[in-house]
């Protein structure tokens, strides 16, 4: 057994409480992670085709371009500032404004 089989082997399964506590009174927790299996919720990748048309695709090209980057990467941060934006916009219309009196008579 390797030295790396046998670390897994004897890390002790713990709690996500106990994992919360090790780590709020400033322990080390990198090695306790078994990053070949970690993931993050929701940022699962899901494929969507979309079609744009012809001039579209040669404006992203010539961004990404400029930008040192891929088409695909372009489009992504682009929708992703977009939905950030709308999602800012609705929670400040959705917050309450300042408390208002009733008008006297």
């Amino acid at each position: 057994m390797t030295n790396e089989n046998s670390a897994k082997k004897a890390r002790k399964i713990m709690t996500a409480e106990e994992f919360d506590r090790h780590f709020d009174d400033g322990g080390e927790i990198l090695s306790m992670v078994d990053w070949e299996k970690a993931w993050r919720p929701g940022l699962e990748a899901r494929r969507v085709n979309v079609d744009f048309p012809q001039w579209m695709i040669e404006s992203l090209d010539i961004q990404a371009t400029r930008m040192g980057v891929t088409r695909q990467s372009v489009i992504k941060v682009w929708i992703a500032e977009r939905l950030d934006q709308e999602r800012r916009a609705l929670t400040a219309q959705a917050a309450p404004g300042p408390a208002r009196k009733p008008p006297s008579r």
